[in-house]
């Protein structure tokens, strides 16, 4: 069991490198109110962060 945790917590850890270095501080202020909004179960802050993140993805192929 505590193997398999810190499995999880690497990559989230690792996750998180990847979305910084690849978006920035945007990236983090997205993915932060997205895991916010869903640990809240608050809609509207999840929605804000998906359609961050969303925006953050799309930004190029506009």
């Amino acid at each position: 069991m505590p193997a398999l945790a810190l499995l999880c917590a690497l990559f989230v850890v690792d996750f998180e490198r990847l979305v910084e270095w690849r978006y920035g501080a945007a990236g983090i202020v997205g993915l932060l109110l997205l895991s916010v909004g869903i640990k809240a179960k608050s809609p509207a802050i999840s929605s804000a962060g998906a359609v961050l993140l969303a925006v953050l993805l799309a930004g190029p192929a506009l």
